[in-house]
């Protein structure tokens, strides 16, 4: 069953039509990545599901309910997390902080539960409570800004580039987290991500764009096998 469907959405930024009648589906419980080169409209994708830019075509349907003209607040508030590239955490707040701005649409009932869950998912953040969250690795900020995110409780959670600018050791780690959640806990992911090869892997599903339109789709082991793929994104390609 699909919690997410986007049909014929079209985006703008300007002058520059950025999304070109895209569809797209994420059903429950799915790993769903889209792949593409930089300019190819993945993390535009993202924040047209939140509205900024709002699409200037088309639908977005989550759980059976149209959010194509939703503010921000209220697509959060549907259960929908993003973890935006670049990871955006609040520097000068402690590690603690950041958490507790996760939860602000979250029952309150549920919080201590869901820090201890954090802190078994995410030991090194435990012992940084009391940190400023600027003075982390990258790679424990990306460990921060997942974890905030899931305080949220999502239905779908959103991962913009999560390996970015990490190093080997905080890759994998954040892949596995992607396996985790998702086979231990069926949370539906979708998944933006330039390291096609680890993407596919963890996908049930993918997506190629390029210039915002959807090229090839397929499962993550069709579009592993692809000769088109390979050759752009698998074998040193752009």
């Amino acid at each position: 069953m699909s919690m997410l469907q986007l049909t014929g959405v079209h985006t703008h930024y300007g002058h520059i039509h950025a999304l070109k009648g895209l569809d797209l589906d994420v059903g429950t419980g799915e790993v769903v990545t889209l792949i593409g080169a930089n300019g190819a409209g993945k993390s535009t994708l993202m924040m047209t599901l939140f509205g900024q830019p709002r699409a200037s075509a088309g639908r977005i349907v989550f759980e059976g309910e149209d959010i194509t003209r939703l503010q921000p607040h209220e697509v959060s508030r549907r259960g929908i997390a993003l973890v935006p590239e670049g990871r955006r955490i609040y520097p000068r707040m402690t590690v603690m902080e950041n958490i507790q701005m996760g939860a602000t649409f979250a029952d309150p009932v549920n919080f201590d539960a869901d820090l201890q869950r954090m802190f078994a998912m995410f030991p090194i953040l435990e012992q940084r409570l009391q940190q400023r969250a600027g003075t982390l690795s990258g790679g424990e900020q990306q460990m921060l800004a997942i974890a905030r995110a899931l305080m949220g409780r999502p239905k779908l959670l959103m991962l913009d580039e999560p390996s970015l600018g990490l190093a080997p050791i905080y890759i994998r780690r954040v892949f596995e987290i992607i396996r985790e959640l998702n086979r231990d806990h069926g949370m539906t992911i979708l998944l933006v991500e330039q390291n096609a090869h680890h993407a596919l892997r963890v996908a049930h599903r993918g997506y190629v764009l390029q210039h915002g339109e959807v090229v090839l789709r397929g499962t993550g082991a069709e579009l592993l096998a692809s000769p088109e793929v390979r050759a752009a994104y698998l074998e040193g390609g752009h």
